[in-house]
């Protein structure tokens, strides 16, 4: 019982946190019918300032941890980013009625990071007496950026080859259309060879061959898009650069207002699209209940791997998997809703936000911690 209230009082507290009260509050006025709108070029500004921050916060981090001693956590972290989007990929995605785009978004949001989560984690370590490296909270922009940037590379490849398909057979039934009649004419006193087994179509033409998809021109239009460009343009400038005055006094002050200027559009435009979660909400429930813990537990196993191999603490295991289990509400949603234009932001957001934030913190950080005392006794 204990634990249960633990899990409704976190769940009724996230439901006010900003991040999904903007988004339920731009739900309820999209419903109302009302006339309310944002600018586009007040909207591309935002989450341009939003992506520069998210970059320059995790370049700032980068350049000032030791990258020689968090090496192959480091390596660790962002292969754990990456493989969460593919496990989203493919199961989420095999799910009935769930649409491939949606589910590469919202894997992506749970391969980035949560600062919340991680802060929990880290305050609950120290009133534990758990030890970590001083850069171990560094780790998040190694999962949260490689996650981000691999969903919507993932998504920008399946648009592409969908987009493909549909241009081929639109062009094949073209061709059928226009020269049934010739080839119906000629085959009347010819029954030897189907047109099949000639390789050609029914009009005559040679059949086309299914062309493969380039990936490397995707992953570059994928890059050079906006969302990612501004995003890598922050982290290289956060790396290359000292930016900490112009960022904590003007990025950082500004991050929450203009975060939730942006959920209130996400959540207009949610509730114009909220029929499409009717039959696949239950999937996302789901998925947002079970994917935090298991990500957890695949970056405390590539931890504890770090641990023995390299001295990694018990608390840096923890803090790894901490990481995993958490899904993003700060520098997802902004970078998903520009990376990923077609993906249903009520899909990724509210399953991250009301599901899968509460289970992390409820249920994973308390496993975490137990399993690093009783494993390495951290």
């Amino acid at each position: 019982m204990d634990f249960l209230s633990d899990f409704l009082t976190l769940f009724l507290d996230k439901l006010q946190s900003p991040t999904l009260g903007f988004l339920i509050g731009g739900m309820a006025v999209a419903a109302f019918n009302s006339r309310l709108q944002i600018p586009d070029a007040i909207y591309k500004f935002i989450v341009f300032m939003l992506l520069l921050k998210v970059g320059l916060s995790g370049g700032i981090a980068i350049r000032n941890a030791n990258l020689v001693e968090m090496l192959l956590p480091a390596v660790f972290a962002m292969a754990v980013g990456i493989l969460i989007v593919f496990i989203g990929r493919y199961t989420l995605a095999k799910l009935p009625n769930v649409k491939v785009v949606d589910a590469v978004a919202t894997a992506g949001l749970f391969g980035a990071v949560s600062g919340s989560t991680l802060a929990a984690a880290l305050t609950l370590m120290e009133g534990e007496g758990i030890g970590y490296e001083p850069w171990a909270a560094a780790l998040y922009p190694f999962m949260d950026i490689p996650a981000l940037v691999t969903a919507i590379v993932l998504a920008s490849i399946y648009i592409s080859k969908q987009r493909d398909n549909y241009s081929n057979k639109e062009e094949e039934l073209s061709k059928q259309r226009v020269t049934a009649g010739v080839y119906a004419r000629e085959q009347r006193g010819n029954t030897s060879d189907s047109p099949r087994d000639q390789g050609v179509t029914a009009g005559g033409y040679p059949r086309k061959q299914p062309e493969r998809v380039k990936i490397w021109p995707i992953v570059q239009e994928s890059l050079q898009g906006s969302a990612l460009s501004a995003l890598l343009l922050g982290l290289a400038l956060g790396i290359l650069t000292r930016p900490e005055s112009v960022y904590e006094s003007f990025f950082n002050p500004l991050f929450r207002g203009l975060l939730s200027i942006l959920m209130l559009v996400m959540g207009m435009e949610a509730t114009a699209r909220i029929g499409e979660l009717r039959k696949v909400g239950q999937w996302y429930a789901l998925y947002a209940a079970v994917a935090p813990l298991f990500h957890g537990l695949i970056a405390f196993g590539f931890g504890m791997i770090a641990h023995f191999a390299t001295g990694f603490s018990p608390g840096g295991v923890v803090i790894l998997a901490v990481i995993a289990a958490s899904s993003s509400d700060i520098s997802g949603p902004p970078t998903l809703r520009a990376g990923i234009p077609s993906a249903n932001p009520s899909a990724y957001i509210g399953s991250s936000t009301a599901v899968g934030t509460p289970v992390a913190l409820a249920i994973g950080i308390p496993l975490y911690i137990g399993l690093a005392q009783a494993l390495m006794g951290g």
